[in-house]
């Protein structure tokens, strides 16, 4: 298997696995994504080092412009799931809105974002 063929088995393993937990016991869903998210910083850290090593070998094969394509299926895919819980989405999304450290808790993403944002449109204008 290739590389990404490999990314591909593990994030399709994991939305099965997911998909079957939800299905017969959510509660021990619940509590994965407790334990899990309890630590934000580990958590964010972790997430970083995975993403970049992914987009790494993405990078070996495919482009950053197809890398963002692909992150519009992705975005939509998701907001399916999503828009069952408009509602509590529209709750949460206010409540974030009401955070006044929300810039400096979201700092690297939105770092992150900008530098990918900025180098999808120089590959696409210049």
């Amino acid at each position: 298997m290739t590389t990404i063929e490999i990314f591909a088995f593990i994030i399709a393993t994991l939305a099965l696995i997911k998909i079957i937990v939800l299905s017969k016991n959510p509660g021990t869903w619940i509590k994965l994504v407790k334990k899990i998210y309890s630590n934000p910083q580990l958590m964010t850290i972790i997430s970083l080092i995975l993403s970049l090593i992914v987009l790494y070998y993405l990078l070996l094969e495919i482009t950053i412009v197809q890398i963002f394509a692909v992150m519009l299926f992705i975005a939509l895919l998701g907001t399916v799931s999503i828009s069952a819980y408009s509602k509590e989405m529209v709750s949460l999304v206010e409540k974030l809105s009401k955070d006044k450290d929300i810039m400096r808790k979201l700092w690297p993403a939105i770092l992150i974002w900008i530098i990918l944002i900025l180098w999808v449109f120089y590959v696409l204008l210049f």
